[in-house]
């Protein structure tokens, strides 16, 4: 029998109007295949097609279920063996606000209650949930209370609760992106570096032709004084700039590296930076925007 792939697998659940959704979004933008309101008897099959396929690549999936699809219970507990069976633990996120926030928020968006009814106000739906969930609240691995959150508090807390949010190359990412000051700067730049104090191999004939992705022009840009101090310093300061953007909620951060015409200077650096940030696990990207017009 083929051995099957081994997934990251996150189950998302908990009270209606505690930020379920939210939190799925939350995993999208950090590239995983997410499904909300997805029935817990078709988790399994999810898994197996995710098992196998793994479309576009994704980091793992997410699956977000409620009390809304059925037996909901018994559901998720044939769910859990049959995951168990294929050699999947999924890891589980229960969201849960105070009362009242449920209360005010159902207020403020003016939808119903997955289990309001005629015979059963808002409060009673909502304490009607919390009594459904409970067994399942006890077996989960990461209890948030979002009453206070923010959208950007819930991405903070899922960053610092859950490893593989925190590590750097699954929780940030950084597109490097080269360019020429003559032709403009990139407008999606989060970060900008000028970098025409560095050694200009523009001036050297034998270098004047060759770009900054040839090694003999990154040896001249760096081999000495300016240009390897700054080589130095400027990894130093990503490696360390980075983690607190990731710590942040950040998940896409944008580093524009420039020089007067994007062919030689910037093109090396965003080389040396990129080979850089791989080797430390980061998740890089890597765009010489003006290379062709030098």
């Amino acid at each position: 029998m083929q051995q099957q792939k081994q997934i990251l697998m996150i189950i998302v659940t908990g009270l209606s109007g505690a930020g379920k959704s939210t939190a799925i979004k939350v995993f999208e933008d950090l590239g995983f295949f997410c499904v909300d309101g997805l029935p817990s008897g078709m988790v399994d099959r999810m898994a197996h097609l995710f098992q196998r396929e793994n479309p576009g690549n994704y980091r793992g999936l997410v699956l977000g279920i409620d009390v809304r699809q059925g037996d909901f219970l018994a559901d998720w507990e044939r769910a859990k063996r049959q995951l168990s069976e294929r050699g999947v633990r999924p890891q589980l996120l229960f969201l849960e606000a105070s009362l009242d926030k449920l209360v005010q928020r159902y207020a403020e968006t003016r939808r119903p209650h997955p289990l309001a009814s005629s015979g059963m106000g808002l409060e009673q739906a909502i304490r009607k949930e919390m009594e459904l969930l409970e067994p399942l609240r006890q077996e989960v691995d990461l209890i948030l209370d979002t009453t206070e959150f923010t959208l950007h508090d819930l991405r903070r807390a899922l960053q610092r609760n859950w490893r593989f949010m925190t590590d750097p190359s699954l929780g940030l990412r950084v597109h490097l992106l080269s360019f020429g000051y003559k032709y403009g700067m990139p407008r999606e730049a989060d970060l900008v570096f000028d970098l025409r104090f560095l050694p200009n191999p523009y001036f050297q004939p034998e270098l004047k032709g060759i770009s900054g992705k040839e090694a003999t022009v990154r040896e001249y840009v760096f081999q000495n004084g300016v240009g390897k101090d700054f080589k130095e310093r400027f990894l130093d300061f990503l490696l360390y700039l980075l983690p607190l953007y990731a710590h942040e909620g950040r998940y896409r951060v944008a580093v524009a590296l420039g020089c007067t015409g994007g062919f030689h200077r910037s093109v090396a650096v965003a080389e040396e930076v990129y080979s850089a940030l791989i080797s430390e696990q980061y998740n890089v990207s890597l765009e010489h925007r003006h290379l062709e017009l030098g």
